[in-house]
């Protein structure tokens, strides 16, 4: 590949404010949060970003605010569109905010389990794209896993750099054994599978227990199973409550996540008390902070 991608990334959150708009300042202070930890790049307008959500220009917006703030940051924009047309808007937004790749999820609807349409909309987004494209498969969000043939064939696209996986079957790495390389690199969305992941070759992780967890998030990518095991722990916690478990962990961790957008809804007491004694109940040695 002809650049260098970090090997951690936060899918970020997005801070909404009262007004329902994106809080450009809080943003940028969650940036400055997950560079301090070490990231060197982040995912913006991800599923934990809240990316199904965003309207037309936020993209740009997250996108060119980061861009500014931190110039030699990676940038990774997530693209969810049904059609070829959105995707291709999306795109063009994330290219003029100055991202290096968008994160393309499948499209979940009219042609979930098509992998023949499947394959040619990603070809033809690819075609065209003024970005290198990254697959996405979500299936927890889309209820559809791309297959990994399907995968292997993509692979061959040369604007076509790489894959999030975010199912947690660590077995499809070893189907894909052949494919993986400097020439596509897999990135594990699964909190609970990054160790297992790396040990069957994926590069790295893009993972929403970054935001609040990122120490633990890159040692579990290098190999470390206590922090894997920690990282568990927590993240059964803060995932069982979604998007807005991810945003009040992050809030623990000096992040500024604002407000969810409807129809998420704010996370009740009983949850951040659930969320906090999580946080309270990590070895010192193991904390986010550390």
């Amino acid at each position: 590949m002809s650049r260098s991608w970090p090997r951690t990334m936060p899918a970020l959150i997005t801070a909404f404010g009262a007004d329902d708009s994106i809080d450009v300042k809080a943003h940028v202070h969650n940036v400055s949060v997950a560079v301090a930890a070490g990231a060197g790049g982040v995912l913006v307008g991800g599923s934990t970003g809240e990316g199904p959500y965003l309207e037309m220009d936020e993209r740009e917006l997250l996108v060119s605010t980061t861009r500014r703030a931190f110039p030699d940051l990676t940038i990774v924009c997530g693209i969810f569109a049904e059609t070829d047309r959105r995707a291709d808007a999306q795109i063009v937004e994330a290219a003029i905010g100055g991202a290096d790749a968008a994160l393309v999820v499948t499209p979940g609807t009219l042609v979930r389990n098509r992998v023949t349409l499947i394959n040619d909309f990603y070809r033809r987004i690819a075609d065209t794209s003024l970005l290198p494209i990254f697959l996405y498969t979500v299936p927890g969000v889309t209820g559809y896993e791309l297959p990994v043939e399907a995968v292997a064939e993509l692979a061959e696209h040369p604007n076509i750099l790489g894959m999030k996986d975010s199912g947690g079957d660590v077995t499809r790495l070893d189907a894909l054994s052949g494919t993986l390389g400097p020439d596509f690199i897999v990135y594990a969305g699964s909190s609970r599978a990054l160790a297992d992941s790396r040990d069957r070759g994926a590069f790295g992780a893009i993972t929403a227990s970054a935001n609040y967890a990122f120490a633990l998030v890159d040692s579990a990518v290098s190999g470390d199973r206590d922090a894997q095991k920690a990282l568990i722990g927590i993240t059964t916690v803060v995932e069982a409550h979604g998007v807005s478990g991810t945003k009040f962990a992050a809030s623990l961790a000096r992040m500024r996540p604002g407000r969810t957008r409807l129809p998420l809804q704010p996370l009740p007491d009983e949850a951040k008390d659930a969320i906090t004694d999580a946080f309270r109940e990590l070895p010192a040695t193991l904390s986010p902070d550390t």
